[in-house]
């Protein structure tokens, strides 16, 4: 078992005032298990008439997977779907061959908290149909002062139903009072560990809110101390078997694929087709980094 790495957050610039710490891509660690990006946005409480807006851009290669905690998010993409998530649910989107996608704040002036993350899809699984999932309800059960909400995979005779296709692992754990936790895990699966509130510490060492703990594989078993208000999110998987490529809000497995999407979504190719009737703010990406695909 290697030590922990700590990993500090790195700010972005989602636009129009909206800034979210950053985890995952990082320089210390690319990914956990098929969890490849990791964003904390929030708390933050909006100003009157300004909120959380998303233009309208497009995904390949991954599954999008928004945990929200606090406020209510308008998700609206190329499919037709249109769907408000609210605390304690997730929105699953799997890009797959390509869609596009907005999110908005519900009402502007309101607060916002959430985690949003990307799964990057296995080889066989890069160009399938694109889909979108509401999961409103999710396992919940206590141990000590914490309350656990299981957002994927299985733990123990709790499993999540939100679908993937790589063996994944993520929890919620929120108390109320100072306590302590012991969890059960895969030595098979790489994990991370993100305060999203509060601090919690991990055998002798502490990490505050913001502060993520890539723990790596080969645990069995894991014990926490939460302090009171505390709020802490654990991630695991298997690692992937072949390094995985992202760009702006695509993942793949060649430069070339990348390149392909990015062509076709700056040139308005079918393949990525409206949000609603078309009218949403289009995201512009950077110039592709490499020109030898």
């Amino acid at each position: 078992m290697s030590p922990i790495v700590r990993i500090e957050a790195r700010i972005v610039d989602l636009g129009e005032g909206m800034l979210v710490r950053r985890f995952l891509p990082s320089r210390q660690q690319r990914m956990v298990g098929a969890w490849c990006f990791l964003d904390h946005a929030g708390p933050v409480d909006f100003a009157p008439g300004h909120g959380m807006h998303v233009g309208a851009h497009p995904h390949i290669g991954l599954q999008t997977f928004t945990w929200l905690i606090e406020g209510k998010v308008l998700h609206r993409d190329s499919l037709g779907n249109e769907q408000i998530i609210r605390p304690g649910q997730v929105n699953l989107m799997t890009a797959g061959r390509g869609i596009v996608h907005t999110e908005d704040s519900l009402a502007d002036g309101q607060r916002l908290h959430a985690a949003q993350l990307w799964i990057a899809l296995p080889p066989e699984e890069q160009d399938c149909a694109p889909d979108f999932a509401h999961y409103p309800d999710l396992p919940q059960w206590r141990a000590g002062g914490a309350r656990l909400t299981l957002l994927a995979g299985t733990y123990g005779e709790h499993t999540a139903p939100t679908r993937l296709y790589s063996p994944l692992f993520g929890l919620d754990m929120s108390c109320d009072a100072a306590t302590a936790i012991d969890l059960q895990l895969d030595p098979e699966f790489e994990y991370g560990l993100l305060p999203l509130e509060g601090e919690v510490v991990i055998g002798e060492e502490g990490f505050r809110a913001d502060e993520f703990a890539y723990l790596g594989r080969g645990h069995d078993s894991l014990g926490l101390r939460l302090a009171f208000g505390s709020r802490v999110l654990l991630l695991g998987g298997r690692p992937f078997d072949q390094p995985v490529l992202m760009w702006w809000n695509f993942v793949g497995f060649t430069k070339a694929a990348i390149a392909d999407a990015q062509g076709q979504w700056e040139s308005g190719d079918h393949r990525f087709g409206p949000v609603g009737d078309g009218s949403a703010r289009r995201l512009v990406p950077p110039p592709l980094p490499w020109h030898d695909y």
